[in-house]
């Protein structure tokens, strides 16, 4: 079970849940909320990944803009999460990403062996992930992010090296059911980076929140876990 800490970053102090695991860590990870805050689902989350041998930080992102945020699966808490999205901007969220990488690269330092740091995001988390992986240099897993196909043009056109020759590997999962990432979306990631291991599931958008039965596809959530800890495995680690 994991506790709140505070986090120094360039945007501000952040609160984050911190969970760590029984035993020497494997390797940290920052796990980046979806556009509900770091509720309890994002919580158990993170508290899960600890289980799996993880230094986890699951940072409050939104605490620059408005701190304690915890938005409920409605349209309120829709609007509202988008609104904050847009007020937070991608580059204060990877402030955000390389505060908490830090606090865990030097967490692990007592560690001898473990000293690697990646991320997984979902939703928002998703598409800061993908750039946290293209920017920073971070291994990350990509659960779904909408956001994706607009930050791949728009690093495109700023940088093509970031895509041509990516800092670190990213794993996507997508829905095949979820309407605001459509086929053509997809294909988009495939064509601008083949490198990386993309899976498509039958499921719609949000399929790993297991505490909303519309979203929600046990199946494909259960599989997307097994990749992603083979993944993060590969990129950070074997357990010590």
């Amino acid at each position: 079970m994991g506790q709140w800490t505070e986090l120094a970053t360039p945007a501000g102090i952040v609160s984050a849940w911190q969970a760590d695991p029984a035993g020497t860590p494997r390797g940290g990870l920052v796990v980046i909320q979806e556009i509900f805050g770091v509720n309890p689902h994002i919580r158990a989350v993170a508290d899960g990944y600890a289980a799996e041998g993880y230094a986890v930080l699951a940072p409050a992102f939104f605490d620059p803009v408005e701190r304690a945020v915890e938005l409920g699966y409605d349209e309120g808490g829709f609007a509202r999460g988008r609104a904050l999205v847009q007020a937070l901007g991608t580059a204060r969220a990877l402030q955000v990403v390389e505060a908490a990488a830090a606090r865990l690269r030097a967490h692990l330092a007592a560690f001898q062996g473990a000293a690697a740091v990646g991320t997984v995001g979902y939703c928002w988390g998703g598409s800061i992930a993908l750039l946290a992986a293209l920017r920073l240099g971070l291994p990350s897993v990509s659960y779904y992010g909408a956001r994706n196909l607009a930050l791949l043009e728009e690093c495109e056109r700023e940088d093509p090296a970031l895509l041509a020759a990516p800092r670190a590997m990213v794993m996507f999962h997508f829905g095949e059911r979820d309407g605001s990432i459509p086929p053509e979306a997809v294909a988009g990631h495939r064509q601008r980076l083949p490198q990386m291991p993309l899976f498509v599931y039958p499921a719609g958008h949000a399929f790993n929140r297991d505490v909303d039965a519309r979203a929600w596809h046990e199946p494909s959530a259960r599989l997307a876990r097994e990749r992603s800890l083979a993944f993060l495995a590969a990129q950070l680690g074997p357990a010590p």
